[in-house]
This record gives C-alpha cells, structure tokens and sequence, in this order.
C-alpha cells in the first residue's frame, strides 16, 4: 500500500504525459516482470476450411461468403493474397469477421474531434466514451461540455476513463460530468481505497473507443488532450519541435454490423470494473449494412490466455508476401515480433517501419533504437518521422490487411494494457492506408546501417541502459 501512495504523489508531482509514463513505469516494476507468450505465426500447416463472414442479419453460408469475397477484388485480379490473409485471419479465434461496414480514415486531432464531436451532437440514445487519457484543457473541457448537454437532453453519457491516464484531470472535472448525471468509471483506480476487487496494479485500460447510438464507433490512438490541437503537416517554426510539435495520430469512424462488436467490449470493461447500473438503453440495436468493408474488432485484454492482437499481427506479417508496413509511437519489440519482421524481410518482403525521432518517453525511444542495428542488418528499413510526435499505432499488410487501433508494439501494449484495434480487410480500404503511409514516408528521414554505425557512444550507452527497462515499458 505504502509503495502505491509514494507512486502517486510522484505522478502527481510531476506534469504531463511524464507524469503518467514515470507513474505506469514504476506500477509496473512493483508487479513484476511478465512473459509474452509464444505464439507460432505460420498457419499455413493448419487444415484449410472455408472463410465464413458474419453481416448485419447473422452468418452468412458458404456460398455467400464467397460471393462477398469475390466482389471485393477490385477489377478480378487474380491474386492469392487477399484469399490467404483472409484465411489467416479467419483461423484465429475470436471475434468474428463482419461485413457490410463502412469505414473513414481519419488524421490527426482536428478532424478527428470534429467527425466525434459531430456524432456527439446527433445522439439520439446513448454515447459511450472509453479513453485512456481525459485532460482538464481546451479539449478535454470542449468534449465534456458537449457530453454534459447531451445528458441533459435525455441521452445516457457513460464514460470510462483509465485512473493512471487521467491522474492530470482535477477531481471538479469530473465533479462536474457527475453532478449532470453522466455515470463515470474510473479504471483500475491507483488509489488503493477506491479499488476494486480483483484489482491489478499493472493492468490500465489504453483503449480510445467512443460509441454513438450503438452505430457510430470511433476508435484509434488519439486521446482527449489539447497536445492534438494542431495538424502534423504544417511546417515547423520552432528551432526545437519537440517542445511545441503538433501529434501524428491516426484514428478511424465505422458504421455497420461490427459496431456491435465494439460495444459489447465497452459494456464487458464496465462490467468488469464493477460500474453501477447502466441506465435501460438501446446499447445493441439492429445494425444495417453501411458499406462493404470488411472488419473485425480485437480487443485485447490481459485477462486472455494469449493477446489476441500480437496473435494477429504476427500471423499477418508471417504470412506476408510483398509488403510490411508498421507505422507506431512505441517500439519495444519481443524475440518474436523481431524474427518474424527480419525472417520477412529475409524472403525479399518489402519490410518498412516509421518510429519517431522524439518522443514524450526517452526510455521507449532509446530502447526501441537498441534494435536499430538488428533489424537493419536483416534489410528492414527504418525511418523516423520529422516534424510531428509520432503516436499513431497503424499497419498495412501486402495492400489487404490493414489495422488501426491503440496498440503499440511493446511490452505493456501486449501484457498489460486492456487495448482495442479494427482489422479491416481489403484493397480499396489498403490503398488509402498506403496513400497515408507513403505521406508520412515523405516527412520521414531513413536510418541507413552505414549512418547507424557511426553514432556516438553516448547514445549506445542510453540504448543499454533504456533496454533493461523494456519489460516495464
């Protein structure tokens, strides 16, 4: 108990989002060290069954699903990849594969809060608000304000927000949400004598997840916070960026069937935190086809005997064919994650990563650059991205297999963290995550070996020394 009061006053005498990494560091040394699973990539060897689709009225049969799958490939190409990637994802158990969706990718904070604010506005039923991080700021205040009349209205606000994420919001912020009726449910309190039972230290919930109406999800990296105030295209005044440099962030809005699916994980967290009572809403109305975008929803959680996520995502870059593309904020990869991105690039898979080149956690960034050399050596390519904090967790996979979510590629993400990501699958969808991913290729700089082995000792010492840390990070 002492050494979690200690924990929290240290947060608390810290600012900002250090506040919260130097806070969810030390939560996670006093809970030990976990282990990743081990989790074998290839199912190629796993008998072949038919892809089966699930749409807005149930399953749909063989033949159907069939039929669906053909008409998602653009002009008749004859290609194998879509096929195997749908295979592959219909091997892993889980959710299922939902079509009849439409999808819009969205970039960086100012669209992404107005596209959510909008949904917001037009609630007729319910909104449901899962978040890591909710600040006391323009934005946080701006979000608040909107939930705040909507509960007046009538509409039933339900917010989960994660105790470590929030630990910077004042206790009138959320005074305020209450006294208007909106049920708030802290997660995984830090303080000892507001938790639950079954309580895990180590365990916070790193979703971004809002739900309109039980038709509208929202969902991606993008926290409620005045740091994404801004867009990261815009040129750079400052002689530092890194002091006042806008958020890279992605974050995506769907409707259809598979909204479905992304509520019950929302209403399962509550559960499971104990929340009070929800209020009698339509939280799983009938879903209508709203497009022709296949997904599924994967939440990850580490009440699982494996995550489902790092499962899937290590079975779609083993199965790759002619192209990796990973976009992400914190890269802390694992002795699997790291043989399955250089055996890719080793069968002549085109293999490329953007990572930052500054981040709001040193301990990550150097760890993640400890593997710089390795991953290099095996011919991935790596580059950082200039001019923006880098925070977006996203991938795309041989042109068909796309994700979006709030997973980040290390340690806490795969054992700690409660985490929510869409696969979506298919090339139209694919050629708008490549289009984005080329944009930021563009505001990129590539890390070559040559220039990697010239670096400094001092910069080799902080990777060994972050690298002990990687476990916690």
């Amino acid at each position: 108990m002492f050494e979690l009061d200690v924990a929290r006053q240290f947060a608390r005498a810290c600012r900002g989002t250090f506040a919260r990494s130097a806070a969810a560091a030390f939560l996670a040394i006093l809970a030990g060290c976990g282990s990743l699973p081990t989790i074998v990539p290839d199912m190629g060897m796993r008998p072949v069954r038919a892809v089966r689709l699930e749409g807005a009225r149930g399953p749909l049969s063989a033949e159907q699903s069939k039929a669906v799958l053909d008409k998602l490939k653009i002009g008749g190409e004859e290609t194998s990849i879509f096929d195997r990637h749908m295979a592959l994802e219909a091997a892993i158990t889980g959710s299922p594969l939902m079509i009849g969706n439409s999808v819009v990718l969205l970039q960086d904070g100012p669209a992404t809060y107005k596209a959510m604010l909008t949904a917001i506005r037009n609630a007729k039923d319910h909104i449901n608000l899962e978040t890591y991080i909710i600040e006391d700021d323009e934005v946080g205040n701006r979000f608040a304000s909107a939930l705040i009349e909507k509960q007046q209205q009538g509409i039933q606000v339900n917010l989960i927000y994660d105790s470590v994420g929030g630990m910077n919001a004042s206790k009138t912020f959320f005074k305020r949400l209450t006294d208007s009726g909106i049920n708030v449910l802290e997660f995984n309190p830090v303080n000892p004598l507001t938790s639950k039972q079954g309580w895990s230290v180590n365990q916070r919930d790193h979703r971004k997840l809002l739900i309109v109406d039980g038709q509208t999800a929202f969902l991606g990296g993008i926290n409620i916070s005045s740091v994404y105030s801004g867009g990261s295209f815009a040129q750079q005044s400052s002689t530092r960026p890194e002091e006042k440099a806008p958020w890279r962030d992605t974050h995506m809005q769907v409707e259809g069937p598979v909204v479905g699916e992304f509520q019950k994980l929302f209403l399962e967290t509550w559960e499971k935190q104990k929340g009070a009572t929800l209020a009698p809403r339509y939280y799983l109305p009938k879903l209508a086809n709203k497009g022709k975008e296949v997904v599924r929803a994967i939440g990850s959680s580490p009440d699982e005997s494996y995550t489902l996520m790092y499962a899937t995502l290590l079975s779609a870059i083993g199965s790759a064919e002619t192209a990796v593309f990973l976009t992400n904020a914190y890269f802390v990869p694992d002795a699997q994650l790291l043989a399955a991105l250089k055996d890719a690039a080793r069968r002549s898979v085109d293999v490329k990563i953007i990572l930052p080149s500054y981040t709001d956690s040193w301990l990550v960034y150097h760890t993640g650059r400890s593997y710089y050399e390795e991953l290099l050596t095996a011919g991935v390519k790596i580059y950082e991205r200039r001019d923006a904090l880098l925070h977006a967790k996203t991938a795309l996979i041989d042109g068909v297999w796309s994700t979006i979510g709030s997973t980040n590629l290390d340690w806490r993400s795969f054992l700690h963290n409660d985490e929510v990501n869409a696969v979506i699958l298919g090339q139209e969808f694919g050629a708008q995550m490549q289009t984005m991913f080329e944009r930021d290729l563009a505001s990129s700089n590539a890390i070559t070996l040559e220039q990697w082995n010239e670096r400094p000792l001092s910069m080799r010492l902080r990777e060994q020394a972050a690298r002990l840390w990687q476990r916690s990070l």
